[in-house]
């Protein structure tokens, strides 16, 4: 089975060694490198069984994001062409067992992603390497391959490397320390520096030592597959499947950055709008709706006019267009703000203190924008607004003279009169300067920052027409002056955004039980000047 000739001829020879190896039994415990018995440090290494029990066949994997493993693509067998899994794979991570559902494979490399059936939320994700390691520097190998001398060991093994790089793709290990070995059910597993960082994944190995192997082979070294340079492969695959997504712009400076929060809670980096969808001049404001896993951006440019694009669900982008040619100009355009409504896009800006209304179709056809105060009344200059969809409704908030007024539009096009909202839950601390909405299920949430951006408070209008009373989010946020907010529908479950006069970003999400998660801050990776507005929306 193994080439006799002196150490690493191999890497030239192009001699493939697959490390998975076939299981004999059921597997109903963990599977482990000849080395160290890991105490916890690695509980982001994952053990796979792959194909049905009778056949099943053990390697290892990575988890680095909360709905994500990488492993070695030669682990899959008739799984290496990617997309959804032809045969059974299962992967324990910590003490649970995962079903992966989809299989995403890189060309160049022996590595493929693999996607779980649910969010990991008892193991923290491995941490990817930015660079490859120096000549001779230091790496931890990790696995639940064999052992010297048990075929299924209950520990995640763990030892000692020297790394160097071999080829653009690949690093080369040698045995650092006495019994470091890596063993068939080790591919796949981490390949971490000296920082605890994801290197690489374990590949090949000439086994030197393992249990099984033949005992005139003395040979340790083996050949490790880089995982440095595929974060944003990474990142947009991740971003590119199915599933429930939160679609985020940032303005900041001349221009919007579009970014994405995963399911897993972390965030791809993020880009200039107008480089994906043509240059409007610079971009000062904008608003967002997802439809059909498609995103719609509406961007005001510099010049107060009003374009529309599509960020399609394969992440291509179509070209702004001007909403003004078709729809009507408004003038001294100051905001806007969108919703879907099954296929149709609700658009409603503001422009010289007046609030108006327009709807694009799903043929793409635009309706005249309408002054929302001929249908609904007066209330006087109107400074911001936010739209939901709820019930299938249309639901509006703008606020006049730093209060908050709510109307809804129904299913046939008919709006209510505005209703007071602090009348119905409340007076907040101040006058109004901000406000969010979002709609989940019947209900419309409220989210709104006042006195100066120093306050933040929520509500909700239920969909039988009560009112909860505003609650503080202080004890959610934290003592934050917020310059914009922002709210979505994700999955069922209401997400905050907020930017902050100490140029932040911050988010949270509220559950679908009425807790909290605990405040993050989004990473602005690509966004190079200060954090304007923040706009979310959610994409399926």
């Amino acid at each position: 089975m193994f080439d006799t000739r002196p150490r690493r001829p191999w890497m030239a020879a192009g001699l493939t060694l697959a490390i998975g190896f076939s299981l004999p039994f059921a597997i109903g415990s963990a599977h482990a490198t000849v080395g160290t018995p890991d105490s916890g440090t690695y509980a982001y290494t994952a053990q796979l069984t792959i194909g049905d029990e009778a056949h099943a066949r053990g390697c290892s994997a990575t988890l680095i994001a909360a709905d994500w493993l990488l492993t070695a693509k030669s682990c899959l067998g008739t799984d290496a062409t990617g997309g959804a899994s032809k045969q059974p794979v299962k992967a324990i991570v910590g003490s649970t067992t995962y079903r992966v559902t989809e299989l995403a494979p890189r060309s160049d490399r022996d590595l493929a992603l693999l996607r779980l059936d649910r969010l990991v939320t008892d193991v923290a994700p491995a941490t990817l390497a930015s660079a490859a390691p120096a000549a001779d520097a230091a790496v931890t190998t990790a696995g639940y391959g064999r052992t010297r001398t048990q075929w299924v060991p209950g520990k995640v093994h763990t030892a000692s490397f020297k790394a160097s790089v071999g080829t653009a793709t690949t690093l080369t290990l040698d045995e650092a320390g006495p019994g470091g070995t890596i063993c068939q059910g080790d591919a796949g597993g981490p390949v971490l520096n000296a920082g605890g960082e994801l290197v690489a994944l374990s590949s090949r190995s000439w086994q030197g030592g393992c249990l099984g192997t033949n005992p005139a082979e003395t040979r340790t070294s083996a050949i490790a597959v880089r995982t440095d340079d595929l974060r944003e492969w990474i990142l947009q695959t991740r971003s590119l499947a199915t599933g429930w997504k939160t679609e985020t712009l940032v303005q900041a400076g001349n221009t919007v950055y579009q970014g994405i929060r995963l399911a897993g809670g972390d965030w791809t980096g993020f880009t200039d709008v107008q480089k994906k969808a043509g240059d409007i001049g610079g971009i000062r404001a904008a608003a967002s709706a997802g439809i059909n896993g498609d995103t719609h951006v509406l961007a005001i440019s510099k010049d107060a006019r009003l374009f529309h694009t599509i960020r399609k669900a394969d992440g291509t982008w179509g070209t702004f267009g001007d909403v003004g040619a078709v729809a009507g100009r408004l003038g001294n355009l100051t905001q806007a703000s969108a919703v879907s409504i099954g296929n149709d896009l609700h658009v409603v800006a503001l422009a010289d203190g007046k609030i108006f209304h327009t709807v694009r179709n799903a043929t793409g056809h635009w309706t005249s924008f309408g002054d929302i105060a001929g249908a609904v009344g007066p209330i006087g200059k109107i400074t911001a607004a936010a739209t939901a969809s709820a019930g299938g409704q249309l639901q509006v908030t703008a606020i006049s003279g730093g209060k908050a007024h709510h109307t809804i539009r129904n299913t046939a096009g008919q709006w209510t009169k505005w209703g007071d909202v602090a009348a119905a839950v409340g007076s907040p601390v101040g006058p109004i300067t901000s406000v969010g909405m979002a709609g989940t299920g019947n209900d419309a949430h409220i989210v709104i920052a006042t006195d100066n951006g120093t306050r933040q408070y929520h509500a909700i209008r239920n969909g039988n027409g009560t009112w909860t009373p505003l609650g503080d989010l202080k004890g959610i946020l934290g003592t934050v002056t917020a310059t914009s907010l922002s709210a979505a529908a994700v999955d069922g479950e209401l997400q905050l955004a907020v930017t902050t006069a100490d140029n932040k970003a911050l988010h949270t999400v509220r559950h679908t039980d009425r807790t909290w998660t605990a405040t993050s801050q989004v990473d602005l990776l690509g966004v190079p000047a200060v954090p304007g507005a923040i706009v979310l929306t959610g994409t399926l």
